[in-house]
């Protein structure tokens, strides 16, 4: 498809801009998807745990995810699928990467995120820093939250694996 973003992904960029600097990445917790923390400024995404409550049942915004994707496979393996999300008054939008752990360790990544309209153009790029996501529960990676009506789709890649594109929601 030539509307497609471009599928590279963003570690590199990231890593430079983690590496060059020593601010500390805050993930956002118990805020709504209509604000963003203090890392969106730096294009860093936000990990926010979920421990066992499921992110997209738990939430009051909309989700629309691909399948999820098994990335590890030893004990029980890890899940992730890439997904965009809307906010419930639909004034808002962002991408999300669920990380589900079903092992009895920990398990670490990094994700690199893009959000994209319906035309195809980038509208942002975000990169979750290197994290672990406990065992036995749901980590979730959120890009910076844009206030944007119209159409958009995410796509990702968790530890230089593609993860696909999530719906246009």
């Amino acid at each position: 498809m030539e509307k497609q973003a471009r599928t590279i992904g963003i570690g590199m960029l990231v890593r430079r801009k983690v590496a060059a600097s020593t601010a500390v990445v805050t993930a956002v917790v118990g805020l709504s998807l209509g604000t963003a923390g203090p890392a969106a400024a730096d294009e860093l995404g936000s990990w926010r745990a979920y421990g066992n409550t499921n992110p997209i049942t738990s939430s009051s915004s909309t989700w629309a995810c691909n399948g999820s994707i098994l990335v590890y496979i030893p004990d029980g393996g890890v899940l992730a699928q890439v997904c965009t999300v809307r906010s419930a008054d639909k004034r808002y939008v962002q991408g999300a990467v669920i990380v589900r752990n079903n092992m009895s360790r920990l398990y670490y990544g990094t994700v690199d995120l893009r959000l994209v309209n319906i035309d195809g153009y980038t509208l942002g790029e975000w990169g979750c820093p290197y994290s672990g996501v406990a065992a036995h529960s749901w980590s979730v990676c959120f890009g910076r939250t844009i206030s944007r009506n119209s159409p958009v789709w995410a796509t990702a890649y968790i530890n230089n694996q593609y993860l696909g594109q999530a719906p246009v929601l």
